[in-house]
């Protein structure tokens, strides 16, 4: 970072559209993609077919949503569970199954994880975030969630899987900005994989001197 960089909302929404972008991709073996358009929109809402939302809270507090059609919960469901090595014929046909929700619940902790881990890096700052709550919604039906944010910005962003399935994610924050000070230098990235992979290299080395 330099003295003139400034963190928006909107750069940290970048970053959790490329958390749910990679951690699906990965997870399920397949390519899911996020739009290059953001919508603003008034507040985040669950709508069908199945809405699962999270709220975080520390450095910064927000509320993540994210709407799947039944057909990209169900995609991204078999998808992850046959990359998982589960038989096809144990898997679930309707989104509206325990297993998809709570398969879905499971991939949205994971985005989290990867969202938090790396914008509190970055941001220098501790992020929290509550369990995430998974509601199948067969009806036409909105549910506004309160966050208590005190000068909240909302956010929309389409999602599509491999197979041209979309959803979306909804993001509301408060509008707050982060300014990297002068002295301030970001750790760099390593690879924990890369770096026992060089030890080992380097111990085999060593013994056969």
């Amino acid at each position: 970072m330099n003295s003139a960089q400034i963190v928006t909302t909107d750069d940290i929404l970048l970053k959790l559209c490329h958390s749910v972008s990679h951690v699906l991709s990965s997870t399920s073996a397949s390519h899911v993609t996020h739009a290059g358009m953001v919508q603003t929109i008034n507040r985040t809402r669950l709508k069908p077919d199945l809405g699962c939302f999270s709220i975080f809270d520390g450095g910064f507090s927000g509320l993540v949503v994210i709407n799947f059609s039944a057909e990209s919960a169900i995609e991204i469901y078999r998808r992850y569970m046959l990359n998982m090595g589960m038989p096809e014929t144990e898997l679930a046909f309707t989104h509206t199954s325990d297993d998809v929700s709570n398969v879905m619940g499971e991939l949205m902790n994971q985005i989290l994880g990867d969202f938090i881990g790396k914008i509190s890096k970055e941001l220098q700052t501790s992020i929290s975030q509550s369990q995430p709550k998974m509601l199948t919604i067969n009806k036409e039906l909105t549910i506004s969630i309160d966050a208590n944010l005190d000068n909240p910005v909302a956010r929309r962003v389409s999602f599509k899987t491999e197979s041209n399935h979309i959803f979306y994610l909804e993001f509301a924050m408060d509008d707050t900005q982060f300014i990297a000070s002068a002295e301030f230098e970001m750790d760099e990235e390593f690879d924990p994989d890369s770096l026992l992979e060089e030890h080992g290299n380097t111990w085999l080395s060593i013994k056969k001197m």
